[in-house]
């Protein structure tokens, strides 16, 4: 099963182009990708993009299979988003199918005092995933140009100063050292999808709300989520520019809505699947000066008393 092509385009933020996201809606795509199979099946909206998400969990299973049997590219996601906009959810529910053994994920928060010591890129370069491999980033190396840029005090503890404080300057120069990291990993067969998980304020508001409200989920729940909620605006802003200035033809950036979760794990699995369907993959062959000793070993067993 395949994305449709429209929402793809959709979703993406074309290179060159600014992502708009005031423009774009957190609820649903312009394009109905839901409407046709939901008049055609009778069914309610959500459990036909829970279908389409079963879909993708099982391609995606066999497109891991094959991945780490062509051993000739890797894959990275990037998940980025505002608070409770449903990462750790995407992440559990679309990766479901995939084998643990050839998938990583990796969690960045506050970076160590080790970390704090080389550039910005170097604690996502260390855990990238190798060739065959899969990795998650949830959140990533763009937090430098996120909640950095919505709290540059955060600097004063790098070695990474503006220059005569100027600040669009250090955002533009990120901004080009992150196009030219990923163009590497893309010359270099990894593959990068890049999600934004486009949360409205209300729906966010909603989510606190009920984690505050259920004494299983209030452990979600920080002061330090509603202290960021303040800086809502600034949040926009910053992911506005960052979206923009990277989304390249080697790393574009997806703009998904998140508001209704079934929709938007469904959308993210879609994005991956067709992701890994441009990378052209092969199942190995075993070659012709091999194959005598395999039926060989085929005859050996079926002779075995």
């Amino acid at each position: 099963m395949k994305l449709n092509k429209d929402v793809l385009a959709e979703l993406r933020v074309e290179p060159g182009k600014h992502a708009h996201l005031h423009e774009r809606s957190t609820k649903q795509t312009v394009t109905d990708w839901l409407k046709d199979k939901d008049e055609k099946n009778d069914e309610p909206r959500k459990k036909v993009a829970e279908k389409d998400l079963t879909s993708f969990v099982t391609e995606l299973a066999n497109a891991q299979d094959l991945l780490w049997a062509d051993g000739s590219h890797a894959l990275l996601i990037v998940l980025q988003a505002l608070d409770a906009a449903g990462k750790d959810g995407t992440i559990k529910h679309v990766m479901s199918g995939i084998n643990p053994q050839g998938c990583r994920v990796e969690s960045f928060k506050q970076p160590s005092a080790q970390e704090l010591d080389h550039d910005f890129l170097w604690r996502s370069a260390k855990v990238l995933p190798a060739l065959g491999g899969i990795s998650i980033f949830n959140r990533s190396y763009y937090e430098d140009v996120l909640v950095v840029r919505v709290h540059p005090e955060l600097l004063d503890r790098t070695h990474e100063k503006p220059d005569d404080g100027d600040f669009e300057k250090l955002w533009k120069n990120r901004y080009e050292d992150i196009n030219n990291f990923e163009r590497h990993l893309h010359r270099n067969n990894t593959r990068i999808v890049k999600v934004f998980l486009h949360l409205s304020r209300d729906e966010q508001k909603k989510r606190f709300l009920k984690r505050l409200d259920d004494p299983d989920k209030r452990w979600k729940f920080s002061t330090s989520d509603l202290a960021e909620r303040a800086h809502w605006d600034d949040y926009q802003t910053a992911y506005e520019e960052a979206l923009s200035a990277t989304s390249t033809p080697w790393a574009p950036w997806y703009v998904v809505p998140a508001d209704h979760k079934y929709a938007l794990r469904a959308l993210v699995g879609g994005i991956i699947v067709d992701t890994i369907d441009q990378m052209d993959l092969k199942p190995p062959r075993v070659p012709k000066d091999k194959l005598a000793a395999l039926d060989q070993a085929k005859k050996d067993l079926l002779a075995e008393t």
